[in-house]
């Protein structure tokens, strides 16, 4: 801690906060950088996006900051929001609040305060409600944030129920915060967000995607995941991953379905920092990865002596994920890339059975499109056996896949594959209009093409002409 004491001085030298620490101090108000910035300082983390709490009111705030920004905005001037570029960063400076919430919606009753520690008291948690008051270099913790952070625990700066209640957002804040800062819930707030959870509803779908992102985007999501679903909050908004634990995976005995979907997410998240480890974290593998089985409660069959089975659950898995994620909003892309990948996590298993000829392998990356690199990642991943043998020979096979899409990509350029003939061809070749039967002769041709390989623009026109022949 004595580091991160220093580290609060570094804080208050920084360029953008000496800068706007000097505007507001000549000008006869108060400014402190608050929240995360003064947390990860704190915890010797990187610091990112700067936020500022002042007694200004936002007409103030602008005029203060208006000479030494190169750009300022309107980020929300009604609830005391100035945004501004100084020094080639983007920040926000807020009048200090005081809220309050009719508990009916997430929208409060914007109140200005009239002092810091007021301000402070009314944030999601205490670690986050701490401040560097500037220039002197003061930090202020009403509710004990420093001492919670020592002991790695995350509370609520007043009553859970009355926080939550607030903004029942904060609960999957609190999630989230465990996992990214690998901090234990304080039993009260665990408690509150068990009572409350049917709070959630309240809150919009695009706004409870934001914090499923976030979750997703730590280095380990699954203690924040565990939260949510042992608090019952997982069941509002997608109640399909608290519902794995019921199954038993009749591939990996040792582990239920729900322990296997967290263990192929953190094995996908090592993969995935592996591969690319200066990447932005990839929220569509992860997704994949913590979704590629909650088709298997619905497709759960026990067979004559005892075995259990769960047939298509990966097809019947994508249909789901595309309805919950339409749900919360999520792009067309993302819903896209996530059930592409939950409908084709078993094809490779196939290929471990014994190898595939090169149109096999064709049609792997074709069926896989864009979403190759991802799905070689989510396939490994979902390989947790503890028997070493089998372990390695998967590996193995899949070292085997991967190599024989490289060749074939050199060899034929595999990932654009298509037919020699386009649409407009085919027409000319077989004198016939737009229609069905473009559709069927382009689907022949590329049949051919993934099962013979590259054929040359002749010899696809006399095979189209045979094939047109054939269909009278």
């Amino acid at each position: 801690m004595a580091a991160g004491l220093a580290r609060l001085g570094e804080l208050a030298a920084h360029p953008v906060v000496a800068t706007l620490a000097r505007a507001f101090d000549d000008a006869g108000f108060s400014l402190a950088v608050v929240g995360g910035p003064v947390r990860d300082a704190l915890l010797e983390r990187a610091t990112h996006d700067l936020d500022f709490t002042t007694d200004a009111r936002p007409d103030d705030i602008l005029r203060i900051v208006t000479p030494v920004s190169s750009a300022q905005w309107d980020i929300g001037r009604e609830f005391g929001t100035i945004g501004a570029r100084v020094r080639g960063e983007q920040v926000e400076i807020t009048t200090y609040r005081a809220d309050s919430y009719d508990h009916a919606t997430r929208k409060p009753t914007v109140e200005f305060g009239d002092t810091l520690e007021a301000d402070l008291t009314r944030r999601d948690f205490t670690v986050n409600a701490m401040a560097l008051r500037v220039p002197e270099t003061k930090l202020v913790d009403p509710t004990g944030g420093v001492e919670d952070m020592v002991a790695g625990v995350l509370r609520t700066p007043i009553d859970p129920d009355i926080s939550f209640g607030d903004d029942p957002l904060r609960m999957l804040r609190a999630a989230r915060f465990s996992s990214q800062l690998g901090f234990a819930l304080a039993e009260p707030t665990r408690e509150a967000m068990a009572r409350l959870r049917e709070s959630l509803a309240i809150v919009s779908p695009e706004r409870i995607q934001g914090e499923l992102i976030r979750l997703l985007q730590t280095l380990d999501p699954a203690p924040g995941i565990r939260e949510l679903v042992d608090s019952g909050l997982m069941d509002e908004f997608l109640p399909e991953i608290g519902g794995l634990r019921l199954e038993v995976d009749e591939h990996h005995h040792h582990k239920d379905v729900y322990e296997h979907s967290l263990t192929v997410l953190r094995q996908a998240i090592d993969l995935e920092r592996a591969r690319t480890p200066e990447a932005e974290p990839d929220v569509a593998l992860r997704l994949a990865a913590l979704l590629h089985d909650i088709g298997k409660p619905r497709t759960r069959k026990l067979e004559p002596g005892g075995a259990v089975t769960f047939h298509h659950h990966d097809v019947v898995g994508a249909r789901m994920a595309r309805k919950r994620m339409q749900a919360l909003r999520f792009s067309g892309d993302m819903i896209s890339s996530v059930t592409t990948l939950i409908e084709l996590h078993l094809r490779f298993f196939g290929y471990s059975e014994g190898a595939w000829t090169d149109s096999a392998v064709r049609r792997y990356v074709r069926d896989a499109g864009d979403e190759l690199e991802r799905l070689h990642i989510l396939t490994r991943a979902d390989v947790t056996t503890r028997n070493r043998r089998k372990a390695a020979r998967l590996k193995a096979a899949y070292d085997d896949i991967e190599d024989r899409i490289a060749v074939l990509r050199e060899q034929e350029e595999l990932d654009a594959i298509r037919p020699e003939l386009d649409g407009n061809r085919i027409q000319q070749v077989l004198g016939i209009a737009p229609g069905p039967a473009v559709g069927r002769a382009y689907k022949f041709l590329l049949d051919l093409r993934l099962d013979e390989g590259a054929l040359g623009e002749e010899e696809a026109e006399r095979r189209l002409l045979a094939w047109w022949a054939e269909q009278g």
